[in-house]
């Protein structure tokens, strides 16, 4: 098993060149967030991201949608494979998911019904969430715990919060998820833009985990 790595929170053409070259398997642009982050991007920029990624790159668009209506729409002008909504309630989740032809990741935390929203995401990603709902925290949570969820559910479980290089190896190696999700771990000293090194370090740990 190789797990699969996504670099999120990418925000300029040369951050998303160095993380394909990285070897991401997929990358991640955050749009339409009612929070303020120095990772989100215009729909315009987003779907400019997302339209240069190369083939076999799964471009991700993370969300926070108020409702259907508005995250279908966002969907259909940024044009992802796949949309990670956060902070969305599981009717939400599947109604969206029925209305698009991307695949939809939720993310969770450890304290939601993830069996729930398993049972209608095609994915579900495990973060450590502030008040909002929304993640990039960088903050890590219960992995042993993470690794029984993992077990318990049929569909691909995604794990974030709080990775970095130095800990992503030891974090697969407890979970053994599908794939391991990055953002602020894999920043330097400028939020929003990141290291091209560390990324590199990152999609290496993770991927020599298992």
């Amino acid at each position: 098993m190789v797990v699969r790595v996504k670099l999120c929170g990418v925000t300029t053409d040369a951050d998303r060149d160095a993380a394909v070259e990285a070897g991401a398997d997929a990358i991640g642009v955050v749009c339409g967030v009612p929070i303020d982050t120095p990772r989100e991007v215009t729909p315009a920029r987003a779907r400019a991201l997302v339209a240069d990624a190369p083939p076999f790159v799964t471009t991700t668009l993370v969300t926070m949608p108020d409702d259907v209506t508005e995250g279908v729409e966002l969907v259909e002008r940024v044009r992802p494979d796949a949309v990670q909504v956060h902070a969305a309630s599981t009717d939400l989740v599947a109604a969206l998911a029925s209305d698009i032809d991307a695949k939809v990741v939720a993310a969770v935390d450890l304290a939601d019904d993830v069996a729930a929203y398993a049972e209608v995401a095609d994915a579900v990603l495990v973060d450590s969430t502030d008040e909002s709902g929304a993640g990039g925290t960088g903050e890590t949570h219960d992995w042993e715990r993470t690794r029984v969820v993992a077990d318990r559910i049929d569909v691909p479980l995604i794990l974030a919060g709080g990775l970095t290089p130095e800990n992503v190896a030891e974090a697969v190696g407890t979970v053994r998820p599908y794939a391991a999700d990055v953002s602020s771990g894999i920043e330097g000293d400028e939020p929003g833009r990141k290291d091209h090194a560390t990324m590199r370090a990152f999609v290496e740990a993770a991927r020599g985990a298992l």
